[in-house]
């Protein structure tokens, strides 16, 4: 796709055909395309039309009902905000009464749409072409938000950001181009220095304008967080999806903290005010309670297991696993529990023996901190994931006291 088709289809005519296209069905692809082509209708348009289709229907997940008028690029779809998450980003700005948010690498453009449609505006940038047109058409329907190509190296602050009311937006390319991996994506990248623009440059932008926030990994490293700002892990559904730094006004709570989104469910907020500094271990296997938490994992890369142990009276059972165990049942609402039915020094032969005792025919296996492979472990423990006749039972193959341990459990 070329900047040329990414206008005719974004045309009143274009917008048209492509709401007149009947809901997508994977086996009425080829069909759909041959009538197109009857119509009238080039090749080229065809295909392009096709794969939209296909997007925008992928992109209902990720945008609900926009998705119907927004287009999309196959990476720029994957690499977009969700509504929940753009909208967060998106009210920071807002409740900071910034009047205008430079996006820098504004991509398919879903973190704008979010500000405009809080009637901030947003002149966006990215160094792809028709990413930038296709951003600058989701844009649309607020005229005084545009997106252009450019390079986010080029961008000058203001003079006075403050009194101008400006603030910056940066989502840093995490991807390389023209590298891809085994399945077919870009290749992505882990490390902060291998951004781009680079992490230097982003702390340059925040010196320059306070109103500053960066969408990062994951992966982001605790102590590479820039004293006074607030760095955010934000999980939806349970993964984790970014980690986004604030700085100045857009900070709400200076420190770690972590959101969690669930579909038809509050946010969950938790920050190291909740959070205990140095986290209890467990000091032997017998001292294993009978219940066993499972935090988000935002929580648990946002660093904030001490919120968990605080609020179970619990300990990790071991250094860095994340898993925390209690003599307390509780409800804690960024956190799933479990009731441990066993705890037992780990080995093939015992376990086996364990599961042969009870009939356990299916198997569900959890791991943390214990590598192993699920199919040769089923092997040798001859046993599958089904049930079929037998008992089903979820064991957790992790580390306790220092120690391979099993936890036979059951979700509470």
């Amino acid at each position: 796709m070329d900047v040329g088709t990414v206008r005719a289809l974004g045309s009143p005519e274009g917008r048209a055909l492509l709401r007149s296209l009947p809901p997508y069905d994977e086996a009425e692809v080829m069909r759909l395309g041959d009538r197109l082509r009857r119509e009238g209708h080039s090749p080229d348009l065809v295909a392009t039309l096709l794969t939209q289709h296909r997007l925008q229907a992928r992109a209902v997940t990720k945008f609900g009902e926009f998705a119907d008028e927004m287009l999309f690029t196959p990476d720029g779809l994957e690499q977009a905000s969700r509504l929940e998450v753009a909208a967060t980003h998106a009210g920071r700005f807002y409740n900071a009464s910034l009047a205008t948010v430079h996006d820098l690498g504004c991509g398919i453009g879903a973190d704008a749409v979010a500000m405009s449609a809080l009637g901030v505006t947003v002149q966006g940038v990215d160094i792809d072409p028709v990413t930038a047109a296709i951003a600058d058409h989701n844009l649309r329907p607020w005229p005084d938000s545009r997106a252009r190509v450019g390079l986010a190296e080029e961008f000058e602050a203001p003079r006075d950001p403050l009194r101008a009311r400006v603030g910056v937006w940066l989502d840093p390319a995490r991807r390389v181009p023209g590298h891809t991996g085994r399945h077919g994506r870009i290749k992505r990248v882990f490390r902060l220095d291998e951004i781009r623009p680079t992490w230097k440059f982003v702390l340059q932008v925040a010196t320059a304008v306070p109103a500053t926030g960066a969408k990062l990994s994951p992966s982001m490293p605790q102590d590479a967080i820039p004293l006074g700002t607030e760095a955010q892990w934000t999980s939806f559904a349970g993964e984790v999806l970014e980690c986004a730094v604030w700085w100045g006004p857009l900070a709400q709570r200076p420190g770690r903290s972590a959101r969690i989104l669930r579909a038809g469910r509050a946010p969950v907020e938790v920050d190291e005010a909740a959070a205990e500094p140095d986290p209890p271990v467990v000091e032997s296997l017998a001292s294993v309670g009978p219940w066993l938490y499972e935090p988000d994992r935002a929580v648990t890369q946002a660093g904030l297991l001490g919120a968990l142990t605080a609020a179970t009276l619990g300990s990790e059972v071991d250094r860095g696993i994340g898993y925390v165990v209690s003599q307390a049942q509780v409800d804690v609402d960024f956190a799933r529990r479990y009731a441990v039915l066993e705890a037992m020094p780990f080995t093939v032969k015992s376990l086996r023996a364990w599961l042969r005792e009870r009939g356990v025919t299916g198997l569900t296996i959890k791991k943390r901190g214990i590598r192993l492979d699920d199919d040769e472990l089923r092997r040798q423990l001859r046993i599958g994931r089904k049930a079929g006749d037998g008992a089903q039972a979820t064991v957790i193959l992790t580390r306790v006291a220092g120690q391979p341990t099993v936890l036979v459990v059951d979700p509470a």
